[in-house]
């Protein structure tokens, strides 16, 4: 069972004695069934934030500017957007021991091997991983389509009307002004 609902007003209630909480929750749609059938039983439950889905109009503006240059560099796209993340996106540092250095990397969008390093007498390995875009706030996100067309401009292709950039953008930020705060 998996859905959208929110915490009720209600009181939390925390027992001592069993050492759990009862959190009342109200839950969009009809669920009676399923949570019927799943009373009694142990759950692995997760309880986030909802998140409204990124604006289908910004990140399609953003991947027809990606297919234009992969187009005039007779490249793969996705590679594009990878140098893309390099160039504009967002990243971190991370150290991790050798032996899960693939098993990191396969965890983020685009990850570089900096080097070895020794940290209090062990061996590790640094990282520079890149996020994917879906992980961008309006900010972050206005800056990798802002560098995409800037991109654009420099190889002489013509990018969108800046008109149709500002509302995807605007688009976009109204898709994730709950989120964000």
């Amino acid at each position: 069972m998996q859905g959208t609902g929110r915490l009720t007003q209600q009181e939390i209630f925390y027992s001592r004695q069993s050492k759990c909480t009862l959190l009342p929750l109200v839950i969009d749609g009809d669920v009676t069934q399923e949570a019927s059938d799943l009373i009694g039983q142990t759950l692995d439950i997760k309880v986030v934030k909802h998140r409204k889905k990124r604006s289908k109009d910004a990140n399609a503006l953003l991947w027809a500017c990606l297919g234009e240059l992969a187009g005039a560099l007779r490249a793969d796209k996705w590679d594009v957007y990878l140098q893309m993340l390099k160039r504009y996106g967002k990243f971190t540092y991370i150290c991790v021991k050798p032996g899960v250095v693939e098993a990191v990397k396969a965890q983020w969008r685009e990850c570089e091997e900096i080097g070895e390093i020794d940290i209090n007498g062990s061996k590790a390995v640094q990282l520079l991983c890149y996020f994917g875009s879906s992980t961008y706030d309006t900010k972050e996100f206005s800056v990798l389509l802002d560098g995409v067309i800037s991109e654009m401009l420099e190889i002489g292709i013509t990018p969108p009307p800046g008109k149709h950039i500002r509302e995807a953008l605007e688009q976009w930020e109204k898709s994730h002004s709950t989120h964000n705060g």
